[in-house]
C-alpha cells in the first residue's frame, strides 16, 4: 500500500464465522479501506456491511456485475445494510471498500465497492456504489455474509486509515 495507508486491525479467521467486526476505530484518518479476502461456505452467497450497528433501512446501493458474457445492474433504496457484492461463493474472493470521510459529521458517508471471484478461469467482477444516509462518524464496521453462509477458515480482512487522500 501507498505511504499514507496505515493498517489498522487485521483479522484472520481460523474457524468458519458469521461475520468480522472492527470497533474502536480512531477517527484520525480522511477515509477508510477494508480489503477482504476468502470464501464462503456455499457459492451464490453475498457479502454485506454495517456501520455503527445501524437499525435503520438508511442504506442505498448502485451495483453492476460481469462474467465476461453476462451484465447485470441492479439498485435499492431504505436497506438496513450495504451490499458490497451480491454474487461471491466457495471461490477465493477479492474485496476491497473504500469509505469517504467517515469521520466527517457533517455529512452522508458513501463507499465504493470493488469484488472480484476466481472460477478456474473465469469468473466475476462487481462494482458497487452505497450511500449511508446518516452524519454520524463511523466507529464501528461489520461484514457479514448476504445470505446465512459463513466465512470459511483463513478469510481474511483489514482495515486500513487513509491519511489526507
Amino acid at each position: 500500500m501507498a505511504a499514507t495507508y496505515e493498517p489498522i486491525a487485521t483479522t484472520t479467521l481460523t474457524t468458519s464465522a458469521t461475520g468480522i467486526t472492527f470497533t474502536s476505530i480512531p477517527s484520525t484518518y480522511t477515509d477508510l479501506r477494508v480489503v477482504w479476502v476468502g470464501k464462503l461456505t456455499a457459492g451464490g452467497g453475498g457479502l454485506r456491511m454495517n456501520f455503527n450497528s445501524n437499525s435503520s433501512n438508511i442504506f442505498s446501493y448502485t451495483s453492476m456485475r460481469g462474467n465476461g458474457s453476462t451484465v447485470l445492474s441492479e439498485g435499492s433504496v431504505n436497506n438496513s445494510q450495504a451490499l458490497i457484492n451480491y454474487s461471491l461463493g466457495a471461490q477465493l474472493s477479492f474485496v476491497t471498500v473504500d469509505i469517504f470521510s467517515y469521520a466527517n459529521t457533517n455529512i452522508d458517508k458513501t463507499m465504493l465497492a470493488t469484488a472480484s471471484e476466481d472460477f478456474n478461469g473465469s469468473g466475476t467482477v462487481n462494482r458497487s456504489v452505497n450511500l449511508f444516509r446518516s452524519n454520524s462518524a463511523i466507529n464501528r464496521i461489520d461484514l457479514a455474509t448476504l445470505f446465512g453462509d459463513l466465512f470459511v477458515a483463513g478469510t481474511t480482512a483489514t482495515l486500513y486509515g487513509i491519511l489526507k487522500a
